[in-house]
């Protein structure tokens, strides 16, 4: 049975997922992707694809912000931290940082994260509802 702090858990991962998610997508917003698709065509993939990114970083990060198909979002963002790890920091793998933590800590937690809100759903604090659909 889940509680009034199940539905605020999950509320709080929804939020900062989707907010830290969206200072990446903001940057492309402004940057552009050049440096997604020229990585896509050095990979032997059309460069066109890099727009894709303004999917997993804009578009699903605010369907899980305000809790909306909060499952399939959390997929294509799944699926775009997966893409950002093998396109741009596989040497990182099997790495450290200076700390002595994994270099790809801050990765492997918006994958984990993803992972998490698309298992969990968004809750009852959502636009969707906790019955809402994909949610």
């Amino acid at each position: 049975m889940e509680t009034k702090m199940d539905d605020g858990g999950k509320l709080v991962l929804r939020v900062v997922l989707a907010v830290l998610i969206l200072f990446h997508g903001v940057s492309k917003l402004i940057g552009g992707v050049g440096f997604i698709s020229g990585m896509l065509v050095k990979a032997g993939l059309p460069g066109a694809l890099g727009y894709l990114v303004y999917i997993g970083e804009v578009i699903a990060p605010l369907l899980i912000l305000f809790g909306v198909f909060t499952r399939a979002a959390a997929l294509v963002v799944v699926v775009n931290m997966i893409v950002a790890l093998l396109l741009v920091h596989t040497r990182q793998f099997f790495t450290l940082n200076d700390q002595g933590g994994w270099a790809l800590e801050l990765q492997g937690m918006y994958l984990g994260a993803a992972v998490a809100v698309a298992l969990l759903g968004a809750g009852r604090y959502s636009v969707g509802g906790q019955r809402g659909r994909f949610n």
